[in-house]
């Protein structure tokens, strides 16, 4: 099996003109050994986030969130959908959580001195689980509380359209840092195709999170990734879209966060309309009514750039026709 080993997953843009590292075809599977989003700094508690620290943070943007990539496959061209199987995630034995000064929304916090006074790191270790592998493992956050490994792929995208985009803060219908906790095994991520052979990425994986991951980092971790490709050929999409097994789940970030949310649902409707063949009166209505349809705000942290995400979601069953 194909593999970028991790000294090789250390990228830190989205570029169109990058040789590629892995060519595949569609439906084979091939790994990802991925770092942190801190390319290995965070070990200890003692391993603080302060910039003057931390290699790369001499750079603005600094060179933070590293990706592997891109993986060419073979036959993807301009206007055609991308379609990822994430197969596996197995995580390393630790992930990290790092706050402080000027980090995340109380970064400056007076009510609260402690989260903007001084750094802190805190280490989760985790725990195999009954295959012996982090695959079924334990997060411990503390002596007492713990939970199960959640992994997902924290920023995964193919190179944009005609810039070249970091990823740190690089967002778009092309992917980017997105944070979306549904981009996880057994899910299906599409995303449209700007250049020939996709030119894919990967990274930034998280052992947990829940919505929003409100400090900016979460359960940060190295991880390796199985992944495989696929191609809906000569179909245009507008922006990222999950299929998970039982529901569809449409993404779009923006600022302010209703606009997020409105696009979004903008989109599922779109996806109602042309694949499943519901009229644009019932799609509209059953966004309205269906007492399963779900907003998901993913990431809604106040660092640098980043915008707002959310996600529209609909169990499938109501799509029967």
């Amino acid at each position: 099996m194909q593999r970028i080993d991790r000294e090789q997953a250390r990228k830190f843009a989205f570029d169109w003109d990058d040789e590629p590292l892995l060519k595949v075809q569609c439906g084979e599977s091939f790994v990802v050994e991925t770092y942190d989003a801190s390319s290995g700094y965070f070990k200890t508690p003692e391993d603080k986030a302060i910039p003057g620290r931390r290699p790369g943070f001499d750079r603005n943007p600094p060179l933070a969130n590293p990706i592997g990539g891109p993986i060419w496959l073979e036959g993807a061209e301009r206007g055609d959908t991308l379609v990822v199987t994430i197969e596996e995630i197995l995580v390393d034995d630790y992930s990290w959580i790092a706050i402080g000064p000027r980090r995340g929304p109380l970064g400056e916090s007076t009510r609260w001195p402690e989260l903007s006074g001084t750094y802190t790191t805190k280490i989760f270790k985790h725990s195999p689980g009954p295959s012996g592998t982090t695959r079924d493992g334990t997060l411990h956050f503390s002596d007492k509380v713990s939970w199960p490994i959640t992994p997902f792929i924290g920023t995964l995208g193919v190179a944009p359209d005609r810039e070249v985009t970091t990823s740190l803060d690089g967002q778009g219908e092309w992917g980017g840092n997105l944070d979306i906790r549904d981009a996880a095994p057994g899910n299906r991520i599409m995303l449209p195709v700007f250049h020939g052979g996709a030119r894919f990425y990967l990274g930034d994986v998280h052992a947990s999170q829940g919505d929003t991951e409100f400090t900016g980092t979460a359960a940060e971790t190295k991880a390796t990734v199985r992944v495989k490709l696929d191609l809906i050929k000569g179909k245009r999409i507008p922006w990222m879209r999950i299929e998970k097994p039982a529901s569809l789940v449409a993404i779009q970030a923006s600022r302010p966060l209703e606009v997020a949310v409105e696009t979004a649902t903008f989109h599922l409707m779109d996806w109602l309309i042309a694949d499943y063949g519901l009229t644009p009166t019932d799609a509209y209505c059953l966004v309205s009514t269906c007492p399963d349809f779900r907003i998901n705000v993913y990431q809604m942290c106040k660092i640098g750039k980043l915008s707002y995400v959310a996600g529209a979601e609909i169990p499938k069953r109501y799509l029967l026709t």
